[in-house]
């Protein structure tokens, strides 16, 4: 008798285990960790308060962020290709469309193996920030060394993090793409912020009048910028041969943000011999997410492709 009371008491002992564990694994899926542990060059505003629009009891939007944090999204461990993706939702530097562009876009990377990172960043302010311009690129670089630092506990290769972004979201992936290097906060170790890649989706690129979206720069730039800031923050004048390689994609019939953008982004990493692969469709407007008609619904299997074919 005292032996069956000893198997059931074992056998109970290991069915909870199993239970915390798989409940555990189900907690750090989705989890949502704060990106900073002090903000740099942060302006303490308590009337500055996060705004949040919810469908269906999913966070939809957002504006007003003044904490930013990483949603994680990892795939099945015997599905993973050891790669991550840092996201960066679009919505001019006035909001985050983090469902459309973050969450859902995180999902659909699981299904190929890839981990995802949903970066809430800070939205350009001078009322919660000393430099508006640089606030959303401090948290874009350290979103990559957060992911960095963590590689091996997330089982993540160090060689295959890269940044994807839409819209404004993608000038700010460009922007980390071609100033990583920059110094925009004290940093405690030399874990690098450059992006072993870059998926750039309808981005917003340049801050020149011809081609910028006249809302994005407004709002991180101001109304009258230098012409230094321009230059600065019009990134296909920033492109290298150290600029990481880069997949995009745009809308001929783009009306927010003209194709130009990622035209010539595209036309100065080839001048610097830097792999790049655009694709440009007829059809599709602006902020189509992951494709949901016209030729720009056939974007995600051109990306799949592009990963697979570089080993990601």
């Amino acid at each position: 008798m005292k032996v069956l009371k000893l198997k059931t008491i074992k056998k109970y002992i290991f069915i909870c285990l199993v239970f915390l564990t798989a409940n555990s694994n189900m907690l750090a899926q989705n989890e949502t960790i704060n990106l900073w542990s002090s903000i740099p060059d942060e302006i303490i505003n308590t009337n500055y308060k996060k705004i949040e629009v919810f469908k269906n009891g999913v966070l939809y939007s957002t504006s007003k962020v003044s904490t930013p944090t990483l949603t994680v999204f990892f795939p099945d461990k015997e599905n993973s290709t050891g790669t991550a993706v840092v996201i960066c939702p679009g919505g001019g530097y006035s909001h985050l469309a983090i469902d459309k562009e973050g969450f859902k876009v995180a999902k659909w990377f699981n299904s190929l193996g890839i981990a995802a990172f949903v970066l809430k960043y800070r939205l350009p302010s001078d009322s919660i920030m000393k430099n508006k311009a640089v606030g959303p690129l401090q948290d874009a670089q350290e979103a990559i060394r957060v992911v960095r630092r963590n590689a091996k506990k997330w089982n993540i290769n160090n060689d295959k993090i890269g940044v994807m972004g839409f819209s404004a979201g993608g000038h700010l992936a460009a922007t980390l793409s071609t100033h990583y290097n920059e110094v925009v906060y004290k940093v405690s170790d030399e874990t690098s912020a450059k992006p072993n890649f870059s998926i750039l989706i309808y981005p917003v690129i340049s801050m020149l009048n011809e081609v910028t979206h006249n809302g994005s720069k407004i709002n991180l730039l101001g109304k009258s910028p230098s012409d230094l800031l321009i230059e600065k923050f019009s990134n296909e004048l920033q492109v290298n041969t150290e600029t990481p390689p880069t997949f995009l994609i745009h809308a001929t019939d783009d009306g927010a943000v003209p194709v130009e953008n990622s035209i010539n982004y595209y036309l100065q990493l080839k001048k610097n011999k830097v792999s790049a692969e655009l694709h440009v469709y007829q059809k599709g407007g602006h902020g189509f997410g992951l494709g949901v008609n016209n030729t720009s619904q056939y974007w995600t299997s051109d990306c799949e492709n592009w990963l697979r074919e570089n080993n990601y």
